[in-house]
């Protein structure tokens, strides 16, 4: 392939995957403000982020058949536009007070977006295949970079008394100007990618990796990097204004110690992963998740709190785009491979919401998030499953 072509393709896709970022952490970033607005409680604040989660697990289970039959363009044109509108929907009913109808503006952008990280992530790694080396890191420091950018734009617009909807206005056009740029960039992904599922004959197949233990454990890394990353952009800012007398800003400020921190290891973290591969890059990063996480929820004040808040950043960088790249190993079943992974990853922002809603309702937001612990330390056990497959003749000719 023409090393101008998949160069061109690298850049489309970080225009999307910054795009995603930047959708993805709009609300995240004001959750202080809408708090306020909803006037919630934090179970309450659960349930609602539980309905982002209930429409990614709704649709993203069809989209690795959908890309191999549609591109993967025009699944994130779709996917994307789908989550933008609601987005706007979710920040309309904001303003307004409404709980339950903001549910369904939240529900479209799980729908949309979380279908669009399945789409995106296919799309890298035609890339990473096309390229020859690992890249899928880089990707998703470009989404971090968008969700630090979005953080960024929270904080400005708290200090300048900006009302919410305008921040909102600013990231719909943003995103959807990156996606129209990037989309068109993209590699073609073809169609024997997918293992065979655009023949009717042959649909069995796309199921048959959710019998695939290798595929299913995978998951779960990804599942205890995704609960690490998820329960931070949810609960990160809230924990650190229930605790400590501070403005929104700071609280903000928080968000984005973190944020920065798994941008700058996503960024360059594929050094360490050429260099020592993927299991001891997992094997470092679980850890530091481990060590972060414990510092944040029970740090004594303000600066202990936010250096674990950064080494909390730096370990929960790795674990989801290592878990995709190693989902896509075989090129022949990327598609269904990167469909159950990414499944299996956004349970944890099904469970997180309500669990650690729940939890910080008896015990604080911070405490509550001490049960990441868990799930962190399982996919820490499960790094070897990340090491690529012997490669054998049938792989090698499909």
């Amino acid at each position: 392939m023409n090393l101008h072509v998949a160069r061109r393709a690298y850049w489309g896709v970080m225009a999307v995957f910054y795009g995603s970022g930047l959708t993805m952490a709009a609300l995240a970033s004001r959750l202080w403000v809408v708090r306020a607005h909803l006037d919630a409680t934090p179970a309450r604040m659960g349930v609602l982020l539980l309905f982002t989660s209930l429409g990614s697990m709704c649709v993203m289970p069809f989209i690795g058949a959908l890309v191999a039959r549609r591109g993967t363009a025009v699944v994130i044109r779709v996917t994307v536009a789908v989550g933008l509108v609601g987005l706007a929907l979710a920040t309309w009913f904001i303003t307004h007070g409404a709980q339950a109808p903001t549910a369904v503006g939240l529900f479209l952008i799980g729908a949309g977006i979380g279908s669009c990280d399945v789409a995106m992530n296919l799309a890298g790694t035609d890339v990473e295949h096309a390229l020859g080396r690992a890249v899928m890191p880089q990707f998703h420091a470009g989404f971090s970079l968008g969700t630090v950018t979005a953080s960024l734009i929270g904080v400005a617009c708290s200090r300048l008394g900006l009302a919410l909807a305008d921040n909102i206005a600013l990231t719909i056009v943003a995103t959807a100007a990156l996606t129209l740029w990037g989309a068109v960039r993209l590699l073609p992904h073809l169609r024997a990618a997918d293992g065979g599922t655009s023949h009717p004959g042959r649909r069995a197949s796309a199921w048959s990796a959710w019998r695939e233990s290798r595929t299913i454990l995978i998951g779960f890394v990804v599942l205890g990097a995704g609960l690490a990353e998820g329960s931070a952009n949810d609960w990160l800012i809230l924990g650190i204004g229930e605790d400590f007398a501070v403005s929104e800003s700071v609280g903000i400020l928080g968000l984005a110690c973190f944020l920065v921190a798994m941008t700058t290891m996503r960024a360059l973290g594929t050094r360490l992963i050429d260099a020592r591969g993927r299991p001891f890059t997992q094997v470092v990063c679980a850890t530091c998740s481990l060590v972060g996480l414990a510092m944040y929820a029970l740090g004594p004040a303000i600066p202990f709190v936010l250096a674990g808040a950064l080494i909390w950043g730096f370990g929960a960088a790795m674990g989801f785009p290592m878990g995709m790249s190693a989902a896509a190993d075989d090129p022949a079943r990327a598609a269904v491979r990167t469909s159950v992974v990414s499944t299996i990853g956004y349970a944890a922002f099904l469970a997180g919401p309500p669990l650690l809603g729940l939890l910080a309702n008896h015990v604080g937001y911070r405490h509550a998030l001490l049960v990441v612990l868990v799930p962190v330390a399982l996919s820490l056990a499960l790094a070897p499953v990340l090491r690529p497959p012997a490669r054998t003749g049938a792989s090698v000719a499909a």
